[in-house]
C-alpha cells in the first residue's frame, strides 16, 4: 500500500550528532550529492572542487530549488595566505529589456511578471562552476562534473522533502515549458514521488558540453545558448545571443564586519549579506542580549529587532553597484548601527521601522513570494574553505526549459522594481537585488572558523544571524545550532522595499514556550507559533562545517528541515 505524504509528513522525531572529520569534510541538502563532493575531495581536489560537483549534482537531484539555468555565489577561504576571495555568478539583464520595452508590453505595475521570460536574466552559475575550480581547484572541470553526469544518466532515487517541493513547483513549469518539461517529470507524467528512480539525459548532454568546451563554448555559445534565446523568444523574451556571449563572473573583496571578536564575511551588493551584518553589527550594541536565557522572550526580541534594523535599510538601499551608488560602508560602520539601534530599539516595544539617513527619497515595491534554493559547503584538510549557494530564485524559477537541455531557466529578474527612483530599477546590463548569500567566519587569530549558509529566500540573512548566534552566543556545535527552533520576519521574508518592515509578522517554529511566545506579544509582535510540518521550510534550510584551529577537527551539520547530509573524512 502506498504511503500518503502531507504536511504531517515532516517531524522531529530523532537526533542527530555532528559528523567529525580531519581530512575533509562536505555539507548540502541531498546525500547523493554530498557523496559527489567527498569524492572529489578523495581524490585529491581542493573544497572548491568538492563545492562545484555538489552543485551540478544538485541540480540533478533538486532541480526544483537549483540548476545551471540559474545563479551562484562562492566564498573561498584560502589556508594558506588567510585570505577570503568573493566571486559573484549573477547575470544581468538582456540589452534590450529596457523599462520603456517593458511599459510598451502593457505591464503597468511595480513588478515583472513573476513566471515569464522577461524576468530571466543571463545565468551565472556555469561560468562561476568553472571560474571557482580555476581560481581554487586542482582537477579537471570533467572530472568535477562526472559524478553529477553519472546521476543524471544512470537515475537516482527522489529525497523525500525534495519530493514534496518538487510537485508543489512542478505546475509552472509544466504550464511554461509544455513538452520540456518531460526532463522533470516521471513516466507517468507526474512529479516524482519519494523514492522514485529519475533521470536526465538531455541535463547529462549539458554537463558534457561544459566539460569539454568550457562554459564559454560550451553553454553561453553554441547548442545551449541557442535553445535558451529561442525558449525565451518563443515566449516574448528578449534575450540575445550577445548577452550570453557576453557573461563573465566578476571576482571581487567580500564584504565583511567582526562579531565577538570573528570576522563575518559575506558576498557584497547586489546579494543581501548587508542585511545580515546589519543585523550583526545591532546585537552587538545590545549588552543585555548575552545574559538572556536561549528561547525567551527577551532573547527572541533582542534578535527579531535587529534583524529587522537591518531589513529596513538592506531593502531600501541595495542594488547593483556598478549601476548605481550603494552606501555599503555607511551601513556597515559601527557608528551607524549604534546610531540606528540608539533611535529605533526598545526593549520592551517592537519598533516601527523606518529607513535610516544614509541617503534620501527611498521608494517601497510590494510583497514577494520566496524562493528555492540550495546553500552547500566544503573543507579539505589543508583547512582551505568553500561557502557556496545555488539558486532558480523560485521552484523551477521562470519555468521555461530549453529544448534539449534538461534544467530549467532561474526567474531573477524578477527581483527589479519597475520605479525609476528606486536603486533597484530594471535597466539593460543591471543585476538585481539577490537573495542568495553564502557566508564564512574566521576567528581572532584570521583562521576560518566555519563555513555557513541558511538558504530561503529572506529567510537566509535571518537565518545566518540565529545559527551564528546559538554558536558564538549559546556555545552550541553546529548540528545543535541548526536543529535549535527558529523565527522568521515574515513580512520581510517576502518583501521588496522597506514599507514591509513597519509591521512586520513574526513566525515561530514548534518548539518556543508559551511564556516566549506571550512575551513577544506583549512586546507588540504580530506572532504566529507552533508552525510545524512542511510549512518549516519558511525557516530556511542550512549547513555548517566549523574548523578547530589547534587540531583540524572538522565538525559538520545538516539542516533537520531538508534531506541534507553531512559526510566527514
Amino acid at each position: 500500500m502506498e504511503r500518503r505524504e502531507n504536511d504531517s509528513a515532516l517531524k522531529f522525531i530523532s537526533r542527530r550528532s555532528p559528523v567529525m572529520g580531519t581530512r575533509g569534510m562536505v555539507a548540502c541538502s541531498q546525500p547523493l550529492a554530498a557523496e559527489a563532493g567527498m569524492r572529489m575531495l578523495q581524490h585529491g581536489g581542493t573544497a572548491a572542487d568538492a563545492a562545484v560537483a555538489i552543485a551540478a549534482a544538485l541540480n540533478v537531484t533538486e532541480p526544483c530549488s537549483t540548476g545551471i539555468g540559474g545563479d551562484a555565489f562562492c566564498l573561498f577561504f584560502d589556508a594558506r595566505t588567510k585570505e577570503v576571495t568573493a566571486i559573484l555568478g549573477c547575470g544581468a539583464a538582456p540589452a534590450a529589456l529596457t523599462l520603456e520595452a517593458v511599459r510598451e508590453r502593457g505591464i503597468t505595475g511595480s513588478e515583472l511578471p513573476m513566471r515569464g521570460a522577461l524576468a530571466v536574466t543571463v545565468p551565472g552559475a556555469a561560468a562561476l562552476w568553472e571560474d571557482t575550480i580555476k581560481a581554487f581547484g586542482k582537477l579537471p572541470l570533467a572530472e568535477v562534473l562526472q559524478p553529477a553526469i553519472e546521476l543524471a544518466e544512470n537515475s537516482f532515487p527522489v529525497s523525500p522533502v525534495t519530493a514534496h517541493q518538487w510537485a508543489e513547483d512542478a505546475v509552472p513549469l509544466m504550464k511554461a515549458s509544455g513538452a520540456a518539461a518531460g526532463a522533470f517529470l516521471g513516466p507517468d507524467g507526474r512529479p516524482p514521488r519519494a523514492g522514485q528512480l529519475q533521470r536526465n539525459p538531455d541535463l547529462a548532454a549539458t554537463f558534457r558540453s561544459v566539460a569539454q568546451h568550457g562554459a564559454l563554448e560550451g553553454f553561453y555559445k553554441g547548442r545551449i545558448a541557442e535553445a535558451i534565446v529561442a525558449a525565451l523568444a518563443q515566449r516574448g523574451g528578449v534575450m540575445a545571443a550577445e548577452d550570453l556571449a557576453a557573461h563573465r563572473s566578476h571576482p571581487t573583496r567580500p564584504i565583511h564586519s567582526i562579531y565577538r571578536g570573528h570576522t563575518i564575511y559575506e558576498i557584497p551588493p547586489p546579494a543581501a549579506g548587508v542585511a545580515a551584518l546589519m543585523a550583526l553589527n545591532s546585537l552587538e550594541q545590545d549588552a543585555a542580549f548575552p545574559k538572556a536565557a536561549w528561547g525567551s522572550a527577551e532573547h527572541l526580541h533582542a534578535l527579531v529587532e535587529s534583524m529587522r534594523l537591518g531589513f529596513v535599510d538592506a531593502l531600501a538601499y541595495n542594488a547593483d553597484p556598478e549601476a548605481t551608488g550603494v552606501p555599503t560602508a555607511d551601513l556597515l560602520s559601527k557608528e551607524y548601527a549604534k546610531r540606528r539601534r540608539a533611535q529605533l530599539y526598545r526593549a520592551e516595544q517592537a519598533a516601527t521601522m523606518v529607513p535610516g539617513d544614509v541617503t534620501p527619497d527611498v521608494v517601497t515595491a510590494p510583497a514577494r513570494p520566496g524562493g528555492d534554493t540550495v546553500y552547500f559547503c566544503a573543507v579539505d584538510g589543508a583547512g582551505n574553505g568553500c561557502s557556496f549557494i545555488n539558486s532558480n530564485y523560485m521552484g523551477f524559477g521562470s519555468g521555461i526549459v530549453p529544448e534539449g537541455c534538461g534544467f530549467s531557466l532561474h526567474n531573477r529578474g524578477y527581483g527589479f522594481i519597475l520605479d525609476p527612483r528606486h536603486p533597484n530599477c530594471l535597466a539593460p546590463h543591471k543585476r538585481p537585488y539577490h537573495t542568495i548569500m553564502p557566508a564564512l567566519a574566521t576567528d581572532p587569530d584570521g583562521n576560518l572558523f566555519a563555513t555557513f549558509g541558511v538558504m530561503g529566500a529572506y529567510q537566509q540573512p535571518q537565518g545566518q544571524l540565529q545559527v551564528l548566534s546559538n554558536m558564538l552566543d549559546h556555545g552550541m556545535e553546529p548540528q545543535a545550532a541548526l536543529d535549535a527552533p527558529r523565527f522568521s520576519v515574515a513580512a520581510a521574508n517576502a518583501a521588496w522595499g522597506p514599507a514591509c518592515v513597519k509591521h512586520s509578522k513574526v513566525l515561530l517554529e514548534e518548539g518556543f514556550s508559551e511564556e516566549a511566545v506571550t512575551g513577544l506579544r506583549r512586546r507588540g509582535h504580530a506572532v504566529t507559533a507552533d508552525v510545524g510540518g512542511h510549512a518549516r521550510m519558511v525557516f530556511g534550510r542550512g549547513q555548517i562545517i566549523r574548523r578547530d584551529p589547534r587540531s583540524g577537527v572538522l565538525w559538520g551539520g545538516s539542516d533537520p528541515r531538508s534531506d541534507g547530509q553531512v559526510l566527514g573524512w
